[in-house]
């Protein structure tokens, strides 16, 4: 991982869950945008701990174009694996303060760790629901639900993506993202405060566009 400054932990306290992990404090990393954490097909070992920002994972395809599998935001932890090789690559989106978690030396996790990787694949099979729906519309409107619940279900709703990183991750173009969001903004379902904040009006309409 290529970093551009770093930090102490003393500077960025780790939260309840990180603290209670590890015995010993971890360094923070501050990252700019767009640099590589880690690539498919390095060897598996750490995970990373987001302080403040925003990771994507994903995957190249054969023709070259790029899958996004999962974004994560500031409180979660990434870098989760079943082989001793990374399956995907994994790059900060914005600004991003990481913590990185050593594991035992045996591979093993501890049971906080356990229950995020649960976590983890839970929001991995939920994604594939949302991937998997009919319309542009219903994944854009599960896109902004889960989002918002993993920022605390709130009414604004910070877009750390480009768009480009959205269509990715849903299967649809830059384009539809755009149409799609346009159209909630039409319906009164949501405002537009700006192309990164997204201020939800009906979340009962929302909530149920995405199911």
């Amino acid at each position: 991982m290529h970093a551009s400054a770093s930090i102490t932990a003393a500077h960025f306290p780790a939260p309840a869950l990180l603290a209670k992990s590890f015995a010993r404090p971890q360094a923070m990393t501050t990252l700019a945008p767009e640099m590589e954490i880690y690539a498919q097909g390095e060897v598996a070992g750490n995970l990373y701990h987001i302080a403040f920002g925003a990771v994507r994972i994903y995957r190249l395809l054969a023709d070259g174009r790029r899958q996004i599998i999962a974004f994560h935001i500031a409180g979660e932890t990434f870098g989760f694996e079943a082989g001793r090789a990374r399956s995907f690559f994994a790059e900060s989106i914005v600004s991003t303060g990481l913590a990185r978690v050593d594991v035992d030396r045996d591979g093993r996790y501890s049971s906080q760790l356990m229950d995020l990787a649960l976590r983890e694949m839970i929001r991995a099979q939920q994604h594939l629901l949302v991937v998997g729906k009919q319309s542009a519309l219903e994944k854009v409107a599960g896109f902004l639900v889960d989002l918002a619940e993993r920022q605390g279900d709130l009414n604004l709703i910070d877009i750390l993506m480009t768009r480009t990183d959205i269509g990715d991750y849903l299967g649809i173009t830059i384009e539809t993202v755009s149409r799609s969001l346009t159209k909630l903004r039409t319906d009164g379902i949501v405002k537009l405060h700006s192309s990164r904040t997204i201020e939800v009006l009906k979340p009962d309409s929302l909530r149920r566009l995405s199911r």
